[in-house]
C-alpha cells in the first residue's frame, strides 16, 4: 500500500465546515486508531491488513493533519480533536470501541478517558504507544520547543523536508530507521494543504499537557477498563523514562517495553505491536 492507495480507501465527513479524512474497513468489534504529531492515519498502515481481518478499524486524519483540512484561522486543541472523534463515531452509530493511540493521539485518548460517563460511546479498552502521558517526563525535540515558543510563527517558515528529516530520524531506533521513501511520504502528508505552515498552532498541545496535566493523568489512574502500554524504550522523547513514571503513578501491569525501538513502534516493529495489541484486546 502507498499513500495514494490509502487516500483512495478513505472517506470524508464534515466537521465545523472542514473536510475530515478517515478510513473505515473491516467487520466486528470496533478499534479506533488515533495518530500522533506531526504525522497522520497513515502511521497505522503496517498494522492495517491484519487488524481489519479481525475487527472493524477506523482511523481519522485529525483536523490539521494528513488529508484533512488544515485551516489557518482555527483554535487547535486536544479537546477539539476528541470532539471530532466523538462526532464521527456518533455519525457512524458506533456505541463502543477499543482505542489504539500514539503520541499526540495518547493525549486525545486521555481526554476521551477523562470525559467518563459524558462520553458518547463506551471505551472497551485503551492501548497507548509512545506519547507524552506525563508533562514532567516529556522531552521534546529542539524543533518542537522552538515551534511551541513565542517565535514559532517565524520558525514554521523554515520547515522543509531537510529540517524534518534531520529531526525525525533521531527519534527512531538505531537499527529501525525509516527509509528515504518513508520519510518523503511522511513529509508529503505533512505539507499537503500547507500543513507545515500551521505546525506552530498544532504544537500548542505541549502547553495543554501542562495545563491539563492532573485531569489527564487522573483519567489513567482512575480508568475502569483495561489499559495497555506498548513502548519503544529507545525513544528519546517518551521512551523508558516515561514508562518508569507510568509504573509509579498508574500500574505495573500490561506493559510491553520494546528494547531498541524508538518513538514509532507501530512502524519500527509492527509484528510485535500486533502481537501485543491483539492478545490484549482478545483477553479484555
Amino acid at each position: 500500500m502507498n499513500i495514494e492507495n490509502w487516500k483512495n480507501r478513505g472517506h470524508f465527513f464534515t466537521y465545523k465546515n472542514n473536510d475530515i479524512f478517515f478510513v473505515d474497513e473491516g467487520q466486528g468489534d470496533v478499534i479506533v486508531c488515533i495518530h500522533g504529531f506531526p504525522t497522520s492515519s497513515w502511521d497505522w498502515n503496517l498494522l492495517w491488513e491484519e487488524l481489519t481481518t479481525h475487527y472493524r478499524v477506523i482511523a481519522i486524519d485529525m483536523i490539521g493533519f494528513g488529508y484533512s483540512d488544515k485551516p489557518k484561522n482555527y483554535e487547535y486543541s486536544i479537546a477539539d480533536q476528541a470532539n471530532l472523534h466523538e462526532e464521527l463515531l456518533v455519525n457512524l452509530d458506533i456505541k463502543a470501541a477499543h482505542v489504539l493511540a500514539h503520541d499526540y493521539g495518547d493525549t486525545v485518548a486521555q481526554e476521551l478517558l477523562a470525559r467518563g460517563k459524558f462520553l458518547h460511546f463506551s471505551l472497551q479498552s485503551v492501548c497507548l504507544l509512545n506519547g507524552g502521558l506525563f508533562a514532567e517526563t516529556h522531552r521534546p525535540r529542539r524543533i518542537q520547543s522552538l515551534l511551541a515558543g513565542n517565535w514559532g510563527f517565524i520558525i514554521k517558515e523554515f520547515l522543509s523536508f531537510t529540517t524534518f528529516k534531520r529531526s525525525f530520524v533521531k527519534i527512531f531506533g538505531a537499527e529501525t530507521q525509516p527509509t528515504d521513501k518513508e520519510l518523503r511520504d511522511f513529509w508529503r502528508l505533512i505539507e499537503y494543504k500547507n500543513g507545515h505552515k500551521i505546525a506552530h498552532k498544532l504544537i500548542r498541545y505541549m502547553k495543554e499537557r501542562k495545563i491539563h496535566r492532573d485531569r489527564w493523568v487522573q483519567a489513567l489512574i482512575n480508568a475502569k477498563f483495561p489499559l495497555k502500554l506498548i513502548n519503544g524504550a529507545a525513544d528519546p522523547v517518551s521512551g523508558a523514562h516515561m514508562v518508569k513514571r507510568y509504573e509509579e503513578l498508574v500500574t505495573h501491569e500490561n506493559i510491553a517495553l520494546l528494547q531498541g525501538i524508538g518513538h514509532y513502534p507501530q512502524l519500527e516493529n509492527p509484528e510485535r505491536v500486533l502481537d501485543e495489541f491483539l492478545s490484549f484486546i482478545q483477553n479484555t
